[in-house]
């Protein structure tokens, strides 16, 4: 069957680096929980017995292989939260949780951030977020660590967020209301999950302003580790 003609070329494959590969992780989709850390829940005026909230960054959100991140246009207010991120290899619907272990290949860290102003102006009128969440740059992301076992389940993973050498943001992932298996078979209940899917998995508290200049360090401690750097407004290197 011979090659389409498109009226413009088509969008840049995004991906991932892997540790210890020559190869990288084509991304299909970026999924992000919200309200997914009790503490988190309660500094943003939620309640935490809520279920953690979905919703979706477009895949030019990602920024890898430590790229600066531009402070983003129409606000005064860019947040940093850490998070957990889970690649999947595979997916499906309605997946059990006890099942999604087999789904995992990897393990990374990255960075939801956020418009805080506009995200607040929108929560006011009832509105989407995102404006506020799904910018370009808004998902930087770590190399993926390749999961060693079918269930991580009873390792919990180490978060930490330093900026100009300053911890932000710490946690562990026994600490999330919602943990990974439940998180995963609760999504697949309304999307039909595939390979090269992301799940940023909720941040702690500790959300915070980010300023042009700002080095920031996210690490699963011991695992994998995020450099991204804040530039000014309006330069463009890296995205």
């Amino acid at each position: 069957m011979p090659h389409p003609s498109y009226c413009h070329p088509p969008a840049t494959i995004r991906s991932l680096p892997i540790l210890g590969s020559r190869n990288r992780y084509p991304v299909r989709a970026i999924y992000c929980v919200g309200r997914n850390y009790a503490d988190h829940a309660r500094e943003m005026g939620s309640n935490p017995v809520d279920p953690p909230c979905f919703f979706m960054k477009p895949p030019h959100a990602l920024v890898t292989d430590d790229a600066p991140v531009p402070y983003p246009p129409e606000t005064r207010a860019l947040h940093h939260e850490v998070e957990l991120v889970i690649a999947l290899k595979s997916g499906g619907r309605n997946i059990p949780p006890d099942a999604v272990w087999d789904h995992i290949f990897g393990y990374a860290v990255g960075l939801d951030l956020t418009r805080r102003d506009i995200q607040n102006e929108l929560k006011k009128k009832g509105q989407p977020w995102e404006l506020a969440k799904s910018f370009a740059g808004s998902a930087p992301c770590s190399p993926l660590l390749v999961a060693s076992h079918s269930s991580d389940s009873d390792s919990p993973w180490h978060l930490r967020l330093t900026v100009n050498g300053i911890v932000r943001q710490e946690a562990r992932s026994s600490q999330m209301i919602w943990p990974l298996d439940r998180l995963v078979a609760e999504l697949s209940r309304y999307e039909t999950l595939e390979a090269g899917d992301l799940l940023f998995t909720g941040t702690p508290a500790g959300v915070g302003a980010l300023e042009p200049g700002d080095r920031c360090v996210a690490e699963l401690v011991g695992h994998t580790r995020l450099l991204c750097t804040i530039t000014p407004e309006g330069s463009r290197s890296g995205l």
